[in-house]
């Protein structure tokens, strides 16, 4: 099943706007879903850094296991979901079409 999202397109003499439905191609979802992934990945990475430095300067041990504790925290605040990314890429598309 295709991503997709609506979005509200404003008709002349009319108070209501019309709700278009935009889709996303089997090839744009896959390449928003590799781009999310590619983005989660680099945020990982600097969560588990910055988890790290924040363990060294209170002067606690840095287990791995206490590292990743503390950033999984960190990288659910910031990672962007696969939804968002879809979303995106469909209000792109809306917008290209005005």
């Amino acid at each position: 099943m295709a991503f997709s999202k609506s979005f509200p397109r404003t008709v002349d003499g009319s108070a209501y706007p019309r709700w278009e439905e935009i889709f996303l191609s089997e090839d744009e979802e896959r390449e928003m879903e590799l781009r999310a992934r590619e983005d989660n990945i680099k945020i990982m990475k600097e969560c588990i850094d910055d988890a790290k430095t924040l363990i060294e300067e209170k002067g606690f041990k840095g287990f791995k296991e206490d590292i990743l504790k503390a950033a999984i925290p960190l990288f659910e605040k910031r990672a962007s979901h696969t939804v968002y990314w879809k979303e995106r890429k469909c209000k792109e598309k809306f917008d290209s079409n005005r």
